[in-house]
């Protein structure tokens, strides 16, 4: 065989102009970019070389044969020519992976299928011996490559991706794979902070990728050295004296770095069920006295071991998948850049995200951007460097002022005197300086128009709430059209629900409104962040409304004339508690004394509750849902009411037929539509209000009163209904000044016998 053999590195989308450069520094020569790959010349001790110290390829290929092909038969022919017995025994194990189309041949698996045949056939000892496939761990992988009518045929030193380092047995919902940590921690300028004594903190761990890979380089410990299965291990042509060399010499360096004293390299994590996963990571690589792993949130990291130290901060944030994740992903990325601008001046960071847009809103602008791939996602590696000229803040500041800040900042992070020297000439301690108030991230012009308009609506709404003893109410509802979205106070809780922009809108622009609200919303409002929850509302049919969004299973307790109810944010796209309605509810309440009340469609039985506080002699709540039954228990319970408090479970028409019981007051506010599995038929206010309301007049007593109410927006009322009933459209009477602004949320009506 030839002393000097062509090579391809694969690699990561994105990685290749990376990976030249380590590839050329391991030795590789005449190498040249391909898409995902590196090709170059080198000799077995610089393949062996790459497969044990590089850190950012998937596999090394040696290639073994270029040849024209023209159909299947080419490739099987062009394979056979090759003198496999020189690289494996008759009987070993074989698999074969094939890329790229044309030629005639444009199905990877009848590709993988002819080489592999050709192989098997070369290879057939008159006694039947033949190669066996085996596509874990064979004896030898073979990879062809189809380019433009050239197939270039290789051996896969590698054995398993380079990227599998053996130490990641545990990882998170969405980890990165290894070498992409490392190509953005050598990106991010890591192995320069590294040797100079530098810091590293990554304020998500998740479990613990970007700080053993970053341990790793700061040892100068081969990502691979303990690798036990290679690609090259029962290929004829290894030489094991020359891989014992190179991985001698390795573990030599290693060794070397292990013993140096170990640079602070720490990692905080949110999620307390990471935690043991990243520590075991971190031990299986060997490095438990190297990296430290604690819980805690991305606004309470500490990064700094003391006030001299430097180095960098490095994060890949989540990038949400479930509907309200844009609130929750704005704030930790503005939690992460306040924590930045207070306790990291003079650091340097690395941001990687799938979202860019949501890292403008850090308050810190970027100095350079690198575009990656994680597997088909599109990303961007943001690099900061933390100083005051790089924030983003509420006012302009002249170079002056800058240069002012800049020498505060190094007067701030300077070296303390000695422990000794830090107490008065009476013995007592010197307090530190307190910290620099960091400024809050500015809100854009759109942002703080928003902002002013929550303000005005709160200081109006938040007298009438406080006089009217409510603490839950709506404070916005698409005032300004280019917001479309309602926000709700529920106490300390802010709950938006965003409404799907029409197809007219550029997507774009539609998701920075809602980036500029949700950043104004919690300085609006002085709410904390985390207790700020987003649904994207869309057209809704049957009960989708009802259907369940999250399983957090967290209840608030509100309140509203003097009636204490119990709210979910989280778990469903309404809450438990239609705020539109809380005046119908305070009239049940006024009304409600001695009388037997009957609530249907009653959902979590709020009206119910309300009554039982007016002095119902006794109420009866209907509703086919068992969750919000027992919702509806719990309010009861919630208010110390237990006994005449019927909950009834069951289809409302057909318990209304069933029924003989009379009573003094009803209320129904039905879904506009119902398709239930509970059910039999369809339920469509529109089509059976009328059969709905005759069966409930029914068990109507004699002075009893009926109240009707539904929020279809092109709901009519059948007009045969006010021959037989005194039907009072009241509307208006049931529209509070929160819900001023949309006076269509609901109709109602009051009707009695006639």
């Amino acid at each position: 065989m030839s002393d000097r053999f062509e090579l391809f590195l694969t690699c990561p989308k994105g990685l290749e102009g990376l990976l030249i450069e380590e590839a050329v520094g391991l030795g590789l020569e005449d190498a040249r970019e391909h898409t995902s790959a590196v090709r170059g010349m080198a000799d077995m001790e610089t393949a062996y070389r790459l497969c044990l110290w590089s850190r950012l390829a998937n596999r090394v290929l040696l290639v073994l044969k270029r040849f024209p092909m023209k159909d299947a038969e080419d490739l099987y022919h062009g394979v056979l020519d090759i003198e496999w017995a020189d690289h494996m025994v008759p009987d070993g194990t074989l698999a074969v992976e094939f890329s790229g189309h044309g030629s005639g041949i444009d199905n990877t698996h009848f590709g993988a299928l002819k080489v592999k045949d050709a192989i098997v056939d070369k290879l057939r000892t008159p006694t039947g011996e033949r190669p066996s496939i085996d596509k874990i761990n064979p004896d030898l992988r073979i990879h062809l490559r189809l380019d433009r009518g050239e197939a270039i045929l290789s051996l896969d030193l590698s054995g398993h991706s380079l990227h599998q380092r053996g130490y990641r047995l545990q990882q998170g919902a969405a980890p990165l794979k290894e070498n992409l940590a490392a190509a953005i921690l050598i990106r991010s300028g890591w192995p320069r902070i590294a040797a100079e004594g530098g810091a590293l903190t990554d304020p998500m761990c998740g479990v613990g990728t970007f700080l053993v890979e970053g341990a790793m380089i700061a040892a100068d410990m081969a990502p691979n050295l303990n690798r036990e299965l290679w690609g090259f291990t029962t290929w004829l042509g290894h030489v094991p004296a020359l891989w014992k060399k190179l991985h001698a010499e390795a573990a030599e360096r290693a060794a070397i770095g292990m013993n140096k004293a170990p640079l602070w390299i720490r990692g905080y994590e949110a999620d307390p069920r990471l935690i043991q996963p990243a520590r075991n990571n971190i031990e299986r690589a060997g490095l438990s006295h190297w990296i430290k792993v604690y819980q805690g949130e991305v606004g309470t990291f500490e990064p700094r071991p003391d006030q001299n130290q430097k180095g960098l901060v490095i994060c890949n944030p989540p990038y949400g998948e479930r509907l309200g994740d844009e609130a929750s992903l704005l704030y930790l990325y503005q939690n992460l850049g306040e924590r930045l601008r207070q306790a990291c001046m003079g650091w340097e960071a690395a941001v990687f995200t799938g979202a860019p847009d949501l890292g403008k809103r850090m308050g810190i602008r970027s100095h350079k951007q690198y575009s990656f791939w994680n597997g088909a996602l599109p990303c961007k590696l943001l690099l900061i460097k933390v100083n005051p000229d790089q924030f983003v803040t509420g006012e302009r500041r002249t170079p002056e002022q800058r240069q002012a800040e800049r020498e505060q900042a190094a007067y701030d992070q300077a070296p303390t005197e000695p422990l000794e020297r830090q107490y008065n000439k009476n013995g007592n301690p010197i307090k530190p300086a307190p910290a620099p108030v960091v400024e809050q991230a500015r809100l854009s012009e759109g942002g703080q128009m928003f902002a002013n308009r929550l303000q005005k609506n709160l200081k109006l709404l938040g007298k009438w709430a406080k006089r009217e003893g409510v603490d839950c109410y709506r404070v916005y509802d698409a005032d300004m059209p280019e917001y479309s979205m309602a926000i709700d106070l529920y106490h300390d809780w802010v709950h938006v629900q965003e409404y799907a922009a029409p197809k007219s809108i550029d997507p774009e622009k539609a998701s920075a409104r809602m980036f500029d609200a949700l950043a104004a919303i919690p300085q609006a409002l002085n709410i904390d962040k985390n207790r700020v929850v987003v649904k994207r509302r869309e057209r809704q049919s049957g009960t989708k409304q009802y259907e369940r969004q999250s399983a957090q299973g967290k209840f608030t307790e509100v309140s509203e004339g003097g009636v204490k109810l119990l709210v979910n944010l989280t778990d469903y796209l309404d809450t438990g508690l239609f705020l539109d309605h809380r005046p119908m509810r305070m009239r049940i309440q006024k009304e409600a004394a001695g009388k037997r009340f009957l609530n249907l469609y009653c959902y979590t039985a709020t009206a119910s509750v309300h009554a039982a506080k007016g002095g119902a002699r006794s109420t009866t709540s209907v509703d086919l849902s068992k969750t919000y039954l027992d919702w509806a228990r719990r309010n009861f319970s919630l208010n110390g009411f237990s006994d005449k408090n019927r909950l009834e479970q069951g289809d409302v028409m057909a318990w209304l037929e069933a029924s003989r019981d009379e009573f003094d007051l009803i209320f129904i506010d039905p879904p506009t539509f119902s398709n239930s599995k509970r059910m039999e038929g369809i339920f469509d206010v529109q089509r059976d209000h009328v059969q709905l309301l005759d069966l409930a007049m029914a068990r109507l007593a004699p002075g009893g009163v009926l109240y009707f109410s539904n929020n279809f927006r092109k709901f009519a009322l059948e007009d045969n209904l006010s021959a037989r009933y005194a039907v009072e459209e009241i509307s208006d009477k049931t529209i509070d000044p929160d819900f001023a602004r949309n006076a269509k949320i609901h109709r109602a009506w009051k009707i009695t016998a006639r």
